[in-house]
């Protein structure tokens, strides 16, 4: 990406990012980011999408894999994946600014059938979460697509097309055949992604491999095998994580205090949730609430 290119990019994403945050824009699954400093390791769970770094530099930690992105490089999760992500270079006078683009993987499906896109049906699984450099094709398409909310008028009619146009750029990039992987049924990438849908609605119960494995079409040794091929981590450490995510808003939101959260998510001991949790945040439960409280910029 040219310099101008990302400086216009970078007063784009900042004039429609009214303070530091993740804000929507009028323009369907397109989101500006915005930070004012460097911050603590935040977990969250990043769903399927694009994300382009117009300033600064961020990382992303996947269990024990660290995917660093930076200005003409982007950041794309075909899978929902438990990630703890930290902003690394940012500051008041040059914020982080990034742009996150939803994959929809209804279009994309259509788009691979429209063009006629060849997808190897035999690619090993691949992890869900890549970094990529960004070419000129696929710059000039996320360019127009961010131009066009300074003319709203012509939004309804142009964003669909430019974003079919990324999708198709994506494609025909060097990830091209693991993000047809996504759309693909039956696929493995597919199956996990269906097997992480299960986890994320029954975070808080107990699970069976065999009955998650047998839901998607999958005996229980290659169920295994493709889960952490695609996340990283086995299916019991996913939903440990999405386990200590949800405890920790839940105590953010609610005060409510660590043995009641712990029961609440699905740990049968608090004493075995604290220590996970601590590993997991750094400090235990009370600790680590206090302190985001006493200071919200951390989280």
């Amino acid at each position: 990406m040219s310099q101008n290119q990302l400086q216009e990019l970078a007063g784009l994403v900042d004039k429609f990012s009214l303070g530091n945050g993740i804000h929507s824009t009028a323009i369907d699954g397109l989101n500006c980011i915005k930070l004012g400093e460097i911050n603590d390791r935040l977990p969250s769970v990043y769903t399927p999408s694009l994300c382009v770094i117009v300033q600064g530099k961020k990382r992303a930690l996947l269990h024990d894999e660290i995917y660093q992105y930076q200005p003409s490089e982007y950041l794309l999760a075909s899978v929902d994946l438990p990630v703890i992500g930290q902003v690394i270079e940012a500051s008041q006078d040059k914020p982080y600014l990034c742009l996150q683009i939803e994959l929809d993987l209804h279009q994309l499906a259509e788009l691979i059938v429209q063009t006629g896109f060849s997808v190897n049906n035999n690619l090993t699984s691949q992890r869900g979460i890549f970094v990529g450099n960004m070419d000129a094709a696929l710059n000039d398409g996320v360019l127009r697509l961010v131009r066009l909310l300074e003319a709203p008028k012509d939004i309804p009619l142009l964003a669909p097309m430019i974003k079919r146009e990324i999708y198709y750029r994506l494609l025909n990039g060097q990830y091209g055949q693991v993000i047809a992987q996504m759309t693909q049924s039956g696929s493995h990438m597919q199956r996990i992604s269906a097997a992480i849908q299960i986890l994320k609605a029954d975070y808080n119960k107990p699970i069976k491999i065999e009955d998650l494995a047998n839901q998607v079409g999958m005996s229980v040794s290659s169920f295994h095998s493709h889960f952490k091929a695609v996340t990283a981590m086995s299916p019991l450490q996913y939903q440990k994580r999405l386990r200590l995510m949800e405890a920790r808003k839940i105590m953010l939101a609610e005060t409510q205090d660590a043995a009641a959260t712990a029961y609440r998510v699905g740990y049968e001991s608090p004493s075995q949730f604290s220590r996970e949790y601590a590993r997991m945040f750094g400090l235990p439960p009370k600790r680590d609430v206090s302190l985001i409280l006493s200071n919200p910029a951390i989280a």
